[in-house]
């Protein structure tokens, strides 16, 4: 951000970067707190936000520098998504994997147990099943639907909950209701009763399980483990315009999130989250998901908390293609997109490998050769793998989509 009377090389050196309070801020705080910013030559100016949608307001304005953003918020700028004009950013790199869970309140799980108990209390994609028995019941008995909390339309949280959702038969646009909260009010909407579940990053679901009103039915490690969650993202212009700032905000932050991964910096790291300028909340509460000692909620015996949070670890940093080229076909599947565009063109302009290449070449950090990678394998929604040069053939074969998509516009047709 450049202020009237700045110096150009002050310009050049400090830089604004806007963060939500989330653990998966982390990144940017660590690489101020403890100077790897410092370290690049570099000072960042950290500016907490309250809603996603400032976040991209400020970033596209270029009232930030950079951000960390969710993962599909750079290629829906870019694509002009939300009635919005088009917006050139890049994704520098990932600075997190996983980090998100889907919660839902006690009232909602006690019905879930008596509708499937064996489901529910498996937790993951097996907890879809019972939410879908729910579901149906609730319809059969002249309920009103359910709804669900996500904190953005162009989120993972958005496109995991609906995945979720689909695999069970539920259709996410007819059979519940979804609606944006912000992640700061989304525990305290569900204990409110606004909402009856929701998906968010950490801590906010520890936060609903820590105050009595939500059990963690599912984390993103068992949707999706190693999955795209966080980037740094910057408009494409400043990027051109200052490239060697860029190489060393990367670096400065990439060694941030190698500190952040030795499990033996985290207590040190939910110290200072805690503090109000950052997340704001209990050092015993961030420790739950920093520590892999994940709280799911009274009552409730599934376990799964290995990897809650990936800051650096199996190339978590990496910004890759085939992450991009998936998160454009969950666009597409629920009828975000209107106009055909070129998947794989979009996802090379925004995801930027060889920016991240050249700019850790030096700090002797192992980095892909390939640009793109067959996603899945382990956990992926429960079903089959995700291949980046068929994307299209893989919207088509998923049984739940909106009822607008038409993949003809692409130039194939259907299957």
């Amino acid at each position: 951000m450049t202020v009237p009377g700045m110096s150009k090389a002050a310009a050049l050196t400090t830089l604004h970067a806007g963060f939500m309070p989330l653990i998966d801020c982390a990144p940017l705080v660590i690489a101020k707190e403890l100077g790897f910013d410092a370290a690049q030559g570099l000072s960042l100016v950290l500016h907490r936000e309250v809603s996603w949608a400032n976040i991209r307001d400020k970033a596209e304005a270029g009232a930030f520098d950079c951000a960390i953003m969710l993962a599909p918020m750079p290629l829906a700028s870019t694509l002009g998504l939300g009635g919005r004009a088009p917006v050139e950013m890049i994704v520098a790199m990932a600075t997190s994997l996983n980090g998100n869970a889907i919660t839902v309140s006690m009232a909602l799980y006690d019905e879930m147990l008596r509708a499937d108990r064996a489901n529910t209390e498996a937790g993951g994609m097996a907890a879809a099943r019972s939410f879908a028995r729910v579901v149906r019941q609730r319809r059969a008995d002249g309920v009103p639907p359910l709804t669900l909390g996500m904190v953005y339309p162009f989120s993972s949280h958005n496109y995991d909950l609906r995945y979720w959702l689909a695999a069970a038969a539920i259709d996410p646009v007819n059979d519940v209701n979804l609606v944006v909260v912000p992640p700061p009010l989304i525990a305290e909407s569900l204990k409110a009763g606004q909402i009856d579940g929701f998906c968010v990053g950490e801590p906010w679901n520890s936060v609903a399980v820590a105050d009595g009103s939500g059990v963690i039915i599912a984390t993103k490690p068992e949707l999706w483990h190693a999955s795209p969650e966080k980037v740094l993202a910057l408009r494409a212009d400043f990027s051109d315009a200052h490239h060697d700032v860029v190489l060393k905000l990367i670096r400065a932050v990439s060694a941030a999130c190698v500190w952040l991964d030795d499990l033996g910096n985290r207590r040190a790291a939910a110290e200072i989250l805690a503090r109000p300028e950052y997340v704001g909340l209990s050092q015993h509460i961030l420790l739950r998901s920093l520590v892999d000692q994940l709280v799911r909620g009274a009552g409730f015996t599934g376990e799964h908390t290995r990897d809650v949070l990936v800051f650096n670890k199996g190339n978590a940093n990496f910004p890759w293609v085939s992450h991009a080229i998936w998160i454009l076909t969950q666009m597409i599947r629920w009828g975000q997109v209107r106009e055909p565009f070129d998947i794989a063109g979009v996802a090379r302009r925004v995801y930027r490998p060889a920016l991240y290449r050249s700019a850790v070449a030096a700090t002797g950090q192992d980095v892909p050769k390939e640009d793109e990678k067959i996603e899945g394998g382990g956990a992926f929604f429960g079903c089959e793998t995700f291949d980046p040069k068929e994307p299209l053939a893989y919207i088509d074969r998923l049984a739940t989509k909106d009822k607008s998509v038409d993949l003809t516009m692409f130039g194939q047709p259907t299957l």
